[in-house]
């Protein structure tokens, strides 16, 4: 593994030990066995790289949600999972936070945040219906993922805040039935 791959590794084990603004520089070139210098040689610096990192574990999927168990499919396994990553790995998932309010003010972030976002709705997407992201339409991204999305985010804010009051899979689940039944009569 060269230098660049090693600060990678060692900038997602920083966001899932002590996020993003608590990691410094000191610590990924220390956690990587590099120099210090080395981080602005591959990446500018030490938020290039962890933007890169934070990217890419979510982009994985697996890191920043936790394996599928295989105890369930559908709707409820993939909520029960998502809230126990929520606790599992708040630090990491604080660290996302933090880079969408930072996307606010840097507008090469920014891009970056809505890249991930448009791929998060197709991979919530494909979570929901069980169909490759390929084979998905843009109408379903849009809407499927899009919600899927929305709902990830506002549980994950809520999770975050107040875990004790925060909702359930079940729920989660119950809730989205209640709400199925008050949508209006397609025409």
């Amino acid at each position: 593994m060269g230098n660049r791959e090693k600060l990678l590794e060692a900038a997602r084990e920083c966001l899932f030990a002590k996020g993003y603004e608590r990691t410094t520089v000191r610590d990924l070139a220390s956690a990587a066995g590099v120099s210090m210098a080395a981080i602005g040689y591959h990446f500018g610096s030490k938020e290039a790289l962890l933007n890169q990192a934070l990217f890419e574990a979510l982009d994985s999927g697996e890191q920043a949600f936790g394996p599928s168990s295989g105890d369930g499919t559908g709707l409820d396994a993939l909520w029960s999972r998502l809230i126990e990553a929520f606790s599992v790995n708040r630090t990491f998932w604080l660290a996302n936070l933090e880079t969408v309010l930072r996307a606010q003010r840097d507008p090469e972030l920014r891009e970056q945040v809505a890249a991930g976002l448009r791929q998060g709705r197709s991979g919530m997407a494909r979570e929901v219906t069980g169909t490759a992201e390929e084979e998905l339409s843009e109408e379903t991204v849009r809407t499927v993922g899009s919600v899927q999305l929305a709902l990830v985010s506002g549980l994950m804010m809520q999770h975050l805040t107040d875990p004790e009051s925060a909702p359930t899979a079940d729920e989660v689940l119950a809730g989205l039935r209640a709400l199925a039944t008050a949508l209006p009569k397609e025409e």
